[in-house]
């Protein structure tokens, strides 16, 4: 014990005595004191007495496709550290291959008496999906918030990314670098950030090349956001010529850098890679991977505020809050070859 004491109170930065008082409960220790004692005992690994443990003000669930993709990790840990902070007990719902949709997991948060649910691209991203659902949640008296997609039949607060813009930052970027042939590899058609997506590559590939919609729509692939999908749409597109290609995600990106080497080319030398999200440990690969950086804390930030302020009673706006990307520029571009001559 007095081992124990030691540590927590050098970690803290008060005397022993201070940490006895804390953890007996005793008055006379300041709030800042016993707050900095409470984050000492969490460093160090000790396990809060009963009566100093913070009651939960309520669960929150969040609901996730899959963990496979870095990015829904680092969403959730984002909006589950947010949670915390404000005495919230975040409860992770997880989808994967043949087990529990997104209906199900709905419901079995609902029946936990979740104080709300954060939707992380969900079937609110799908255009074929029926938007009545969130209806049915709503009539239920559930707040909730959804990210990474948007349908104006749904009349709650989106979170999403600026997929169009983002296209633009990767054009403009391989553009500048001389490549005229550039290819984007994305997801299944249906989803609302694939169109985005889709929108803001043509807008861009005419702003830039002056290539016209029709022209520019044969260098888009559809296919899954895996390291294989991003494989089988990038050697698709190379085989079109491309001498670059942008990713809807950086798994995807991986698979084009994988699907460049299987031709005999080399990354960046022969062809360039852009990715979309900056997942963590991205930066990492070989080659470094170039990328459009979600901008994660703050959305998953704005998530948790707004849905925060559904719970205490003052509805959020029925909108889309839409968060602008960020290019990373790393070692998996460089000039292509219409770059001779270029100043």
């Amino acid at each position: 014990m007095t081992a124990r004491l030691a540590d927590i109170a050098a970690q803290a930065g008060v005397s022993e005595a201070t940490v006895s008082r804390v953890l007996n409960g005793k008055p006379g220790v300041a709030a800042a004191t016993r707050e900095s004692v409470l984050a000492a005992l969490d460093v160090l690994g000790y396990e809060r007495p009963v009566r100093l443990r913070q009651r939960s003000a309520g669960l929150v669930g969040l609901i996730t496709p899959e963990l496979d993709n870095p990015i829904f990790p680092a969403l959730a840990q984002v909006i589950g550290q947010a949670l915390t902070r404000q005495g919230y007990t975040p409860v992770l719902a997880t989808q994967t291959p043949g087990g529990s949709t997104e209906d199900e997991l709905t419901e079995m948060l609902v029946d936990r008496g979740v104080s709300g649910i954060i939707f992380v691209s969900g079937l609110h991203a799908d255009t074929t999906a029926d938007m009545q659902r969130y209806d049915q949640l709503r009539g239920q008296g559930v707040p909730y918030v959804l990210l990474g997609g948007f349908s104006s039949k749904v009349k709650a607060p989106f979170v999403s990314p600026d997929d169009r813009a983002a296209m633009h930052l990767a054009v403009t970027h391989l553009a500048s670098l001389g490549h005229t042939r550039i290819g984007l590899a994305v997801g299944p058609k249906r989803f609302v950030p694939v169109l985005r997506k889709i929108e803001g590559f043509q807008q861009a590939m005419q702003n830039q090349l002056g290539l016209a919609p029709e022209e520019s729509e044969e260098l888009i692939q559809h296919s899954l956001y895996t390291l294989e999908g991003g494989q089988a749409a990038a050697s698709a597109l190379i085989g079109l010529g491309c001498t670059a290609v942008v990713c809807a995600s950086d798994m995807m990106a991986l698979g084009a850098i994988r699907a460049a080497r299987g031709l005999g080319l080399k990354v960046p030398r022969d062809v360039s890679v852009v990715g979309f999200d900056d997942s963590p440990l991205i930066a990492f690969t070989d080659p470094p991977l170039t990328t459009i950086r979600q901008p994660v804390q703050a959305m998953g930030q704005a998530a948790v505020r707004t849905l925060l302020e559904e719970i205490g009673g003052t509805p959020a706006p029925h909108s889309e809050f839409v968060f602008m990307p960020e290019l990373v520029v790393r070692g998996s571009t460089a000039s292509g070859p219409g770059a001779a001559g270029r100043t």
